[in-house]
């Protein structure tokens, strides 16, 4: 914790003499001359050098104007000692008016005369001043709360276990959402409970990737084995034993996941899934995922695939894809944009994913094609594609089927092959397709107000977006991956950056992680050297898979990281209050979304190993809060899992005050220099395993 500020003593000091007899007044008149006499220049001297000022209390003066001492007011007996004395004030009062003046005069020429450089060095001193003096006003207001506010957190009951903040579908429902809009999120700005979510009784710590990508402990979800063997798809899932659940073939198809990728890659011309990177494709985008295997099975291949599924209470999507250590997390298709850019994925995947894609207009269709970048690939595998199905509505009668094979066509996206109930469309890549239809063909396109890049949860459009944007690059276009991640001169130029500013940020960020790297592994291996029954682990020590990055930036991190062969894959978070980088990020082949950290994130409990966040408190502090930095920690706990590490980049005022607020998380934390000559620090914490006694 930063120094509290010292307070001075307020208040005067009173000053009361006696009231013996003349003689003793006289006297006291007589020694207060001799003294004034002796040190009126001295006096003088020390006022003006003295930082600190005490302050005399007036003494009170009688009706007829005499004192408490029996004498009268300074003012009634001229060529007194405190007349003279007062004299002596005004003329310091004068003297120091005079200096004041001179140097107000002083600064404002040299502030006319001071330099661009100097004004950046005086800037960026102010800024500190800034932060210091608003960590500061925190800290006097914690203290000013008393030590309640300052214990320790208590921990929260059962039911919060697998718990997500805005998410309350049987409440939405009560409320009369409904129409999908039930499983959207609504967040509450208002104040909230604080407390740390524990695990389940038999939680156990995931197995390391890429064993934990297809064996999951049993207790870590929330599942049963009725649940299980309710449904022809979960049967397919083989329980090893009574504790874990092996994902081997619960794929969308009776061949297989591998046999259905390879299907996937015929229909488009190519030989199989590993040559998806050579046509442009690395980021998917898969709704709907069931249990993550198609992106387990496509990471092989270098392939990303973020899962993107409703809130589901039991038996989830994103919490069983994300203890697999895959990307996942919590969106409903069907009610709000998703907080993803335009033009963002290079394919997009639905198989039994749930969506009537006739409903609403083609409105779901429409945010597809907003999604996709240009020559991107939507793929549908329905039982509807088998056998037509007829949809009523109280208009008319849709097949749902032909509805979307007309609508595609609307959107300029091209049919390139159907296949044991697969349909494979190709969006245009050629931007003046849509200006080329009928005017009576299709949705219409988004003018500029309407056509927002980076929404966030904004009402479905039902026209077309992202034909505006400056990112419009078809994916056969694009340089392939990973040289993607390296974006070229022309591509900076479209975010306004300079290739010798993203070439420094990406040598920094290099530097960066080896020095995370440096000071995480002794930590990991002193405290956890080998848990029982564990095999000594081989480099690079994977005890970290799924990371997320609170302040992405241009997603130098997720860069680096990959750069040094680390096992992970990124969640990159764009503030919402920040500089929106998340397009850019997204152009590079990686995943990411645009948040408001006042917010719960739209994930389950314990779902990251590393909560990374570099700058991201002198970004929170210049805004006008809505939530506490405590707010913010207990949303980082609650995501985190247990034994997980928590790294924080920022200012050493910043980190101080983070400091003592996350003693009341009950975390480790220690505080580390950057470079000598840096006024960063860093934080360094772990999430001890709290477990909840069973009953």
């Amino acid at each position: 914790m930063s120094r509290p500020l010292h307070r001075g003593v307020s208040g005067g000091v009173r000053l009361s003499g006696s009231n013996n007899d003349l003689w003793d007044s006289q006297m006291k008149d007589r020694t207060e001359k001799e003294d004034l006499d002796r040190r009126g220049s001295d006096q003088s001297i020390l006022s003006g050098k003295s930082p600190y000022h005490l302050h005399l209390s007036d003494n009170s003066t009688t009706k007829n104007g005499i004192n408490e001492n029996g004498f009268a007011p300074d003012s009634l007996i001229s060529g007194t000692p405190r007349s003279r004395h007062k004299l002596a004030m005004l003329l310091l009062k004068f003297s120091l008016i005079s200096i004041v003046i001179l140097a107000l005069t002083g600064s404002f020429w040299w502030t006319i005369s001071i330099s661009a450089s100097s004004r950046g060095h005086i800037f960026h001193g102010y800024r500190r001043l800034q932060e210091q003096l608003v960590v500061d006003l925190w800290d006097i207001g914690e203290l000013s709360l008393g030590s309640s506010r300052l214990k320790e957190l208590e921990f929260c009951p059962e039911e919060f276990e697998h718990h997500v903040p805005c998410f309350n579908v049987s409440e939405n429902i009560a409320l009369g959402y409904t129409d999908g809009n039930e499983y959207d999120r609504f967040c509450g700005h208002g104040s909230r409970e604080n407390c740390l979510v524990l695990p389940p009784v038999k939680y156990k710590i995931p197995l390391r990737w890429p064993t934990g990508k297809d064996v999951i402990w049993f207790a870590n979800v929330k599942y049963n084995p009725q649940e299980i063997m309710s449904s022809t798809v979960t049967r397919r899932m083989m329980m090893l034993e009574e504790e874990q659940i092996a994902f081997r073939s619960d794929s969308p198809t009776f061949d297989g996941i591998e046999d259905y990728s390879h299907q996937i890659a015929e229909m488009i011309g190519l030989r199989n899934e590993s040559s998806f990177i050579h046509i442009g494709v690395r980021t998917i985008l898969d709704i709907g995922c069931g249990y993550g295997s198609f992106g387990a099975h496509l990471s092989s291949s270098q392939l990303l695939t973020m899962c993107v599924a409703n809130y589901e209470a039991s038996r989830s999507q994103v919490q069983l894809t994300s203890e697999r250590g895959l990307p996942a997390m919590i969106g409903s298709f069907t009610s709000k944009q998703l907080p993803y850019p335009s033009l963002s994925f290079d394919m997009l995947h639905c198989a039994w994913c749930g969506i009537d894609w006739a409903q609403k207009d083609g409105i779901y269709l429409i945010e597809v094609d907003r999604l996709l970048k240009p020559g991107g690939y939507f793929v549908w595998t329905s039982q509807e594609n088998k056998v037509q199905r007829v949809t009523r509505t109280k208009e008319k009668q849709k097949i749902t089927g032909n509805f979307v094979h007309s609508f595609a066509e609307n959107l300029c996206w091209t049919m390139l092959s159907t296949q044991e109930g697969t349909i494979i469309w190709k969006k245009t890549s050629k931007r003046n397709c849509y200006s080329s239809r009928k005017s009576s063909s299709g949705p219409s396109i988004c003018s500029k107000s309407q056509d927002i890049e980076t929404p966030y949860y904004r009402p479905l459009q039902a026209c077309i977006g992202g034909t505006q944007s400056h990112r419009w690059i078809p994916i056969e276009e694009r340089t392939t991956w990973p040289s993607r991640t390296n974006l070229n001169k022309n591509e900076l130029a479209l975010f306004g950056l300079h290739p010798e500013e993203f070439a420094e940020d990406t040598d920094n960020w290099q530097v960066m992680v080896r020095n995370y790297w440096s000071l995480l592994s002794p930590l990991i291996f002193s405290d956890h050297p080998k848990r029982p029954g564990d095999e000594d682990p081989s480099p690079p020590y994977n005890m970290l898979r799924n990371v997320l990055d609170m302040n992405a930036n241009f997603g130098g991190f997720n860069a680096a990281l990959l750069g040094a062969r680390k096992s992970v894959w990124v969640m990159n978070v764009v503030p919402t209050n920040g500089p929106n980088y998340l397009p850019l990020i997204m152009d590079r082949g990686f995943v990411g979304v645009l948040h408001d950290w006042c917010e719960a994130f739209p994930t389950y409990p314990r779902t990251y190993d590393l909560v990374h966040a570099a700058g991201l408190l002198s970004l929170e502090s210049v805004q006008q809060r809505r939530c506490t930095t405590l707010d913010l920690f207990t949303e980082i706990d609650r995501i985190l899992r247990p034994e997980g590490w928590v790294i924080i980049r920022d200012t050493a005022p910043l980190i101080e005050s983070a400091r003592t607020t996350i003693t009341r998380l009950k975390w480790d934390a220690r505080v580390v220099e950057v470079e000598s000559n840096s006024d960063e620090r860093l934080l360094i914490c772990q999430k001890p395993f709290f477990k909840r006694q069973a009953k």
